[in-house]
């Protein structure tokens, strides 16, 4: 059993050993940085399933750490939660497989709204649509699950959630965001009176 639990951590650790970091991070940051900092808009994200679970992670974060953030259900978002969306937003969306329906779609109905919007994808596949689509596309490198059927998301959301961290904490450092700032959103728990200086 030992060995079998050293094999999954040595196969996730080498899928993020793998990530292919490119400028792509970096104008992404920008982007964001741009519409949300500059322009007053806030960054929304999309995904379905695992992928949006991952989605509301970042999305939170992002709020916590001086960028405002939403996570927007795909599917809902045809059911009128699409009015969340705002002229100087940035979409954020992630797919694995890059094709997944409910995110292809929100791409074509967010551009009925406005057709300027700027596009971040992440995503397990250059040759999906996502990739096609987007602005800026932050790859994953499309490591194989470490599931035994090689299905339910696992190796992947891992890399995402990485990839996701590392656009939080580039964004903390363009934008100078401090320990006060993060207090003031940060209220109540360990994090918050640990930020206040009180534990």
């Amino acid at each position: 059993m030992k060995d079998a639990i050293q094999e999954i951590i040595n196969q996730e650790v080498k899928a993020l050993q793998n990530l292919v970091v490119n400028e792509n991070f970096e104008q992404a940051v920008a982007l964001i940085e741009e519409q949300v900092h500059q322009k007053g808009g806030k960054v929304v994200i999309s995904g379905m399933g695992k992928a949006g679970q991952i989605g509301v992670n970042i999305a939170t974060t992002l709020a916590s750490t001086g960028t405002p953030a939403v996570f927007l259900h795909p599917s809902e978002s045809q059911h009128g939660d699409l009015g969340i969306v705002q002229k100087n937003d940035i979409l954020f969306l992630i797919s694995n497989s890059g094709k997944t329906r409910e995110i292809v779609e929100l791409e074509v109905l967010v551009k009925r709204l406005f057709p300027e919007i700027k596009i971040i994808g992440l995503t397990g596949s250059m040759e999906g649509d996502l990739a096609q689509f987007s602005d800026v596309t932050l790859y994953t490198g499309g490591p194989a699950e470490v599931c035994p059927l090689g299905l339910a998301p696992t190796t992947s959301t891992t890399a995402m959630t990485v990839i996701g961290d590392i656009i939080i904490v580039l964004l903390m450092k363009k934008i100078g965001f401090t320990k006060e700032q993060y207090a003031l959103r940060h209220h109540s728990g360990y994090l918050g009176s640990k930020a206040r200086g009180e534990s």
